[in-house]
């Protein structure tokens, strides 16, 4: 073998080697045993729930994948209330009402969140621009 077959093959072992482990940890969820539900179709409802639920200690995490204790609170509450009889819906506006939408992982769409729409578009399209007119500047230097 030469050494660029060798050079190649180290690095394909790596990109396996690294995404076996991306796909082994994000798969893990820090849901205790003991907060799991009896009922399966209750469980389900919970976790779905969880994963659409913001870690307000981790920030980028969902509380089903943290293992903050506040999150293991909210992970409690959303099963109590789901055995409380409480729909998807009801649960969902519970706890926007107490933490405001930034709790939510996808926040809705509405004017009090259009900037965390509106604005990552707008520094793209200012980005390119600057870019654009940058580019269109430095050929007319060059070219005199």
């Amino acid at each position: 073998m030469t050494t660029y077959k060798i050079l190649l093959t180290n690095i394909l072992l790596f990109i396996l080697s690294v995404s076996l482990v991306f796909l082994v940890t994000n798969n893990s969820n820090s849901v205790e045993p003991d907060e799991i539900l009896q009922d399966q179709k209750q469980e389900f409802r919970a976790r779905n729930i969880s994963k659409n639920i913001r870690c307000m200690v981790c920030q980028n995490e969902s509380i089903d994948e943290s293992s903050a204790p506040l999150a293991k609170d909210l992970r409690i509450l959303i099963r109590s209330k789901i055995k409380e009889g409480k729909k998807d819906e009801e649960i969902y506006k519970f706890l926007t009402d107490r933490y405001g939408d930034f709790i939510l992982l996808k926040p809705p769409f509405k004017l009090s969140t259009l900037a965390l729409w509106v604005l990552p578009f707008l520094f793209l399209i200012i980005g390119v621009l600057i870019v654009l007119f940058h580019n269109k500047k430095s050929k007319k230097i060059h070219y005199l």
